[in-house]
Formats: structure tokens, sequence, C-alpha cells
């Protein structure tokens, strides 16, 4: 019987993939906690826990007609971001996929009312949202596999995705660990004014209301309190959150929805991304199950 073991919701800001020098600079002289976060996740959890596969919700994969599922038995190249090349160029990632599991999920697909499709084309685009990810976090010989979010789906088709994963990880005894990877808030800085809000200081989010917002979510989902997350969804909104908070919704959906009660715990520091949202927050298994803490 699978499991999911841990699941995180984790920045994939380009930033992080800056030269350390480079980072200082546009910061003060001061590292950016979504690195050093990175790091310490790679060392308490990712080289320590008991999993077999990392599932990845990829917010910067947007697909239409259906959810999609890369399926690939390996994925291997060199991605450069047709978005920020001068700053994502040419990076190696090279990782086994997990087949297996991809099809489990598509095969939920009706029993949850929902469309998944797993491709295995090899020219089929990796995201950086996926890449800058695996690798501060990939270890050799752990499966990852990324899920797309669909521009679509509303926040119940989200949710449904979830709790396929949920029933599929079950079904191939997979231990797993999630990422939702994306930000909070995600209104940018306009051209002209953006490189006066580079570094990594909350008051250069877009605006006060945007960090009041962002810091409510962050409070209840450090006190597990996924159900008020899911229950003020339309109110974020007004805050553009990235890719719809669709990333966090297929997280919530495989660990129980607004039952869910795993507290959070906090990896980095709340930053700006010239006038985004972003955090590392962490959800460990609770002994009792994701339904079951602080119950």
């Amino acid at each position: 019987m699978g499991e999911t073991a841990g699941g995180g919701l984790l920045s994939h800001v380009p930033t992080i993939m800056l030269p350390e020098a480079t980072r200082r600079e546009l910061n003060h002289g001061e590292e950016s906690t979504l690195v050093t976060g990175l790091r310490r996740l790679r060392e308490e959890v990712f080289d320590t826990a008991d999993y077999d596969t990392v599932v990845v919700f990829d917010s910067h994969w947007a697909t239409t007609v259906e959810f999609v599922v890369a399926s690939h038995a390996c994925r291997a190249g060199l991605f450069t971001s047709d978005e920020l090349p001068r700053g994502m160029s040419r990076i190696p990632y090279d990782f086994p996929g997990d087949p297996e599991l991809a099809h489990a999920l598509a095969d939920r697909a009706e029993a949850h009312g929902t469309w998944i499709t797993p491709i295995d084309d090899p020219c089929l685009p990796v995201s950086y949202a996926t890449v800058n990810l695996w690798t501060y976090l990939g270890v050799p010989g752990k499966r990852w596999l990324s899920v797309s979010v669909c521009q679509t789906g509303d926040d119940e088709d989200h949710l449904r995705l979830g709790r396929a994963l949920a029933d599929a990880i079950a079904s191939a005894d997979r231990r797993v660990l999630l990422i939702a990877s994306g930000a909070l808030s995600h209104r940018f800085h306009s051209l002209r004014a953006l490189r006066a809000h580079e570094s990594a200081g909350a008051e250069h989010i877009f605006s006060q209301e945007a960090v009041t917002a962002d810091a409510e979510r962050i409070g209840w989902l450090e006190s597990g309190d996924h159900a008020k997350v899911l229950a003020t969804m339309a109110d974020f909104r007004q805050f553009k959150p990235e890719a719809g908070f669709a990333h966090y919704l297929m997280l919530a959906g495989a660990l129980g929805g607004q039952d869910c009660a795993a507290p959070a715990r906090r990896c980095s520091e709340y930053e700006n991304a010239i006038g985004t949202g972003q955090i590392h927050l962490w959800f460990d298994r609770p002994a009792g199950g994701w339904t079951g803490a602080n119950r």
C-alpha cells in the first residue's frame, strides 16, 4: 500500500538559478533564503526520507483540454528558458520517471470525473518549475514526474486531480513526496519599474494588500487550516496567485482537501521576486495521517 510521505509548497523562482554573486548583488549582499531553504530541505528530507518518487504539480505547465502527466521512463537534456534565457540557459537535467505511477493516475481519471492523459513523447518540453527544483532537490536514482495544471479547470477540477493521484499512489505501492511548485500572490511590477524591486525584501511585493493576503494563508497553513485556505480561494484570486493557485489545490486534494490538518513548517523567509510572493512551506506526514493532525 503506497502513501504520501511528505509534501511542500515550494518556490521555483528564477533567481535561485543565478550565480551566488549575482543573487547577492541583487539582494544587498545577502543570500536568498529561498536558496538556503532548498539546501536545508535537501539535507533534512530529500536525502534522508524513505520515498520512491517525487511528483511535481507544475504551475508553469498549462494544458487546455485535460491534465497531462509526464510518463517518460527518463528525462534528460539541457534546458534553456524561452521566458528568461539570460538567467536560465543550458541547465542540465537527468532523472528517471515513473511510467507506472503516471498510468495509474490516468487510469483513475474517470472515477474522479476528470481527464488525465499520460504522455511520453521525448520532444515534450520540460518547465523550469520542475527543472529548478530538481536541480536543488533531485537525488540520484529517485524518480521524478510532472503533472500539468489545466487552464480550463476550476478549483474542483484541480482538487479532483489530487484525489485521483492519492488513489494512484495507494494502488501503485509507492512512497511519494509531492511538490506544489509555484508562488503565492503573483503580480509583477511593470518593466520600467521592476529593476527597482529585485531584492528579496517584502517591501517590494506588488502591494501591501498582497502581503497581507499571503501572510494570512501562510498562517493558516502553518496552523494546519487547509479548510480556510480552500474556503477563501475566491478572495485570494484578486491577488493573482500563480496559476490560480492550482499547484496548491492539487497538493491539497492529494492530502485530503478540507479535511487535511497537517501544519506547515516554514523553510524560508517570505520573499519578493519582482512583485510576487515567494516562500517554501513543507508538510511532514503527521503520525495520525494527513487528516488526523490537530484533530
